[in-house]
């Protein structure tokens, strides 16, 4: 469920929250107010307003619900918006939120549509917008946008109507001094607000509702599916460009080893977060949030394969959510990248001396990918226990990777913010190479057949703690989550 704020940001209304019931309008102009309050009235939505100051008297209302109240007949009916600030009325339903922060941002328009459903969005820029700043924009916020030589100030969007109003609610976001920075500096910034997000959100084993609840709604827009299981885990799927290469999975656990300290802020020195009392909870709330990163960034990348995402519960007490998965949604699954390490440069492969996670030419891959993007740092070593033992119980070959904190689960647990982004980009360069990741992953399960041995008509079991899929499985696709 959407927050007032967010429900007003995605129609483009530029208020400032006091509290989650109450905003002051003063800054936005007299017109977008009365069209507020108009569609506040055709919703039923009881609220106050004196001196500039709207307070609401109920819970947020569905997006659905909001969007039936200020979709008014013949709104966004004329398309050219000229050199004035932009009505809200005045603009496509979907496409408002955009052109507002596009405005507020500098980057005039000067017309729209949404595509109402049948053609694809499109915005037309002034001729004074500097069209390269718009561009990495868009590119900064994983948008799908496109623009023709033949017409230098359009903008195409190749993305359904839903979508625009996540755009706009991410562009929000952005402050107008980030424009003038290169495009890997505002995608950083955004990373990191996600990041602050999810670290004022607690969740220790058991209690992890309120997280899942925060991911969910984060990870929805990105993804072809998306489910809770039986247990509490949070499963999703996303097939990319024509799904033709390797599936990957990609995992972070939700909860942390205790409860979030009441009232504690997040202590940034530079790059280092730490928490002012308790534990900081970078363990594992950095992992949930580069997956996070990783399910923006696939629509525009190059990967073609199929991503698949789990953020298990209950991690810290046992691998209790990874062992209570239904078996059903890793038979497809070639590799799995793990995010719940300490440190900044670690490829697990295996846990000490007990049990492999992966052939290690798997970790190899990853650091050859490194070197030829100059993280050098990056190198395979054994590791602790994590839901990364799950996985390779299942035969898939799996790494877990650091995601920048160190000390977790003490007071003085800290998060390299830097280190955290640098495992984004490991993870980005090793799925933009899925074709050569596809070509090593073939060559590994060539070198498991010839370690097998049939121990029924149609069943295969495991061999020197290999795991192989029984016969009939790779018959089956992967089942459909509800």
């Amino acid at each position: 469920m959407k927050t007032w704020n967010q429900l007003f940001i995605r129609q483009g209304f530029i208020l400032e929250e006091k509290s989650p019931n109450e905003f002051i309008c003063t800054n936005e102009r007299k017109e977008n107010v009365e069209f507020l309050l108009t569609s506040l009235d055709v919703a039923n939505v009881d609220y106050t307003f004196c001196d500039g100051v709207l307070t609401i008297a109920r819970p947020p209302i569905s997006e659905k619900q909001w969007l039936k109240a200020v979709d008014v007949p013949g709104r966004g009916v004329s398309e050219s918006l000229g050199l004035e600030e932009p009505k809200v009325f005045e603009l496509d339903t979907y496409m408002s939120g955009i052109i507002r922060e596009l405005n507020r941002l500098g980057l005039r328009t000067v017309s729209c549509c949404d595509g109402h459903g049948e053609g694809l969005p499109r915005i037309y820029f002034d001729n004074q917008t500097n069209m390269e700043k718009v561009m990495q924009l868009f590119r900064a916020l994983h948008a799908n946008a496109h623009l023709l030589q033949s017409y230098p100030h359009r903008v195409t969007l190749r993305m359904n109507r839903e979508r625009l109003l996540d755009l706009a609610e991410n562009m929000r976001k952005v402050q107008i001094d980030w424009l003038e920075q290169e495009e890997q500096y505002i995608q950083k910034m955004l990373f990191l607000h996600t990041l602050e997000e999810l670290l004022s959100i607690s969740g220790e084993s058991g209690n992890e509702h309120n997280i899942r609840s925060a991911v969910y709604e984060k990870l929805a827009p990105y993804v072809d599916r998306i489910t809770t299981d039986q247990y509490g885990n949070l499963l999703a799927q996303k097939k990319c460009k024509t799904g033709h290469g390797p599936t990957i999975l990609l995992n972070a656990h939700l909860d942390t080893v205790e409860a979030f300290a009441p009232g504690r802020t997040i202590v940034k020195q530079g790059a280092i977060w730490s928490s002012s009392e308790g534990i900081l909870g970078a363990d594992d709330r950095a992992g949930v949030t580069v997956l996070l990163e990783m399910a923006k960034w696939l629509d525009t990348s190059s990967f073609n394969g199929t991503i698949k995402f789990v953020f298990t519960v209950e991690e810290e007490c046992g691998l209790v959510g990874a062992r209570n998965l239904e078996e059903y949604f890793l038979w497809d699954v070639d590799a799995a990248i793990v995010v719940d390490r300490r440190g900044s440069g670690d490829i697990v492969t295996s846990c000490g001396t007990i049990q492999p996670f992966c052939d290690i030419r798997y970790g190899q891959f990853f650091e050859q990918v490194a070197r030829d993007i100059g993280l050098t740092h990056w190198t395979c070593t054994a590791g602790g226990s994590s839901d990364t033992r799950i996985w390779a119980e299942h035969g898939i070959q799996s790494v877990n990777l650091s995601a920048g904190y160190e000390w977790e689960h003490t007071d003085n647990e800290r998060l390299d913010t830097d280190a955290c982004y640098g495992t984004v980009q490991l993870i980005q360069a090793v799925l933009t190479q899925s074709r050569d990741l596809s070509r090593m992953l073939r060559d590994l399960r060539r070198v498991d057949r010839n370690d097998l041995c049939y121990v029924g008509r149609n069943d295969l079991r495991r061999v020197d703690r290999k795991v192989v899929k029984v016969e009939r499985v790779s018959k089956v696709k992967s089942k459909q989550m509800e």
